[in-house]
């Protein structure tokens, strides 16, 4: 394998890399879990739900690439990497763990039947940005009743987010959790990086050595990263679009039929054409029904 300076290596946030590195090593996958839900039963084994990455998969219409997993409980989890922010983040999010737990229930299956699904994002940006929300970069949600949050509604659901930024920022969260935000964050930085004392974190850079050497790899690195470029600019054109068309023909109208046209394109998601075009999730899901 030629020699890859530090400089060189392949970003671990982008989500073509940070797929191969957890999908070819599932013994990090284990570690990354356990180490953001520390206050669990520790998991011992994970199999892949979606192992394959094919040419259709890395250039289709949407731009997510997550992992998916099961446990040896029977724990269903998704994990991705999210390097940009947009407004209905939450909602997609909350969207594909339903699916998760929908699609256990085969017809006729009880729902006590049901295994917990378990999401674990990463986001490269500030998600709470609240002054009371400032201290905090880990966060788990869960159905929990408002008034007294100590009663909790099963355990169907659980949302781990974390706020790559601010961890490292704040540098205050457990030593093996930090390992991981260390590498997430200081990659490119030899001096640190190579005497990192935690194990996992140097096999995860060793595996990152292997990929940015490999020329598909970084061919599809590339790709990847330009795809959520292209669509950056494609929601910015949209919300250009929707801006103009608001002021000629009436704002709702306006909004309405720059989502016809995004949904004909079939590029974006509903979540991102929602976020194009100030419509709420459930008017881009009716004008999407209706369309022919």
């Amino acid at each position: 394998m030629p020699e890859i300076l530090a400089a060189d290596l392949l970003d671990p946030k982008n989500d073509y890399v940070f797929f191969r590195v957890f999908s070819e090593e599932p013994a990090l996958l284990v570690d990354l879990i356990n180490v953001v839900r520390r206050d669990e039963p520790a998991i011992v084994e994970v199999s892949l739900l979606n192992p394959r990455l094919t040419p259709e998969r890395l250039s289709g219409k949407s731009l997510v690439l997550d992992l998916r997993a099961v446990d040896e409980r029977g724990q269903r989890y998704a994990i991705e990497m999210q390097v940009r922010r947009f407004t209905h983040w939450s909602g997609c999010g909350l969207l594909y763990l339903a699916r998760l737990l929908s699609e256990q229930l085969d017809a006729g299956t009880a729902y006590r039947r049901l295994k917990p699904v378990i999401g674990i994002h990463l986001l490269d940006f500030t998600l709470l940005e609240a002054p009371e929300q400032a201290k905090q970069a880990l966060w788990c949600f869960e159905m929990r009743d408002r008034a007294r949050p100590e009663v909790r509604l099963g355990r169907e659901l659980q949302l781990n987010i974390i706020e790559l930024r601010k961890a490292d920022r704040l540098g205050q969260l457990p030593a093996r959790l930090s390992a991981w935000i260390a590498d997430f964050a200081h990659w490119q930085e030899e001096s640190t990086m190579s005497t990192h004392p935690y194990p996992p974190v140097q096999w995860a850079i060793e595996k990152l050595r292997e990929l940015s050497a490999d020329e598909e790899a970084r061919y599809w690195a590339e790709s990847r990263a330009k795809a959520l470029s292209d669509e950056a600019s494609l929601l910015a054109e949209a919300r250009e679009e929707g801006r103009e068309e608001g002021e000629q023909i009436g704002l709702q109208k306006g909004r309405e039929d720059t989502a016809r046209n995004l949904i004909a394109l079939g590029v974006l998601t509903v979540g991102q054409i929602a976020q194009a075009t100030g419509l709420s999730l459930a008017q881009i899901e009716a004008l999407r029904g209706a369309e022919p």
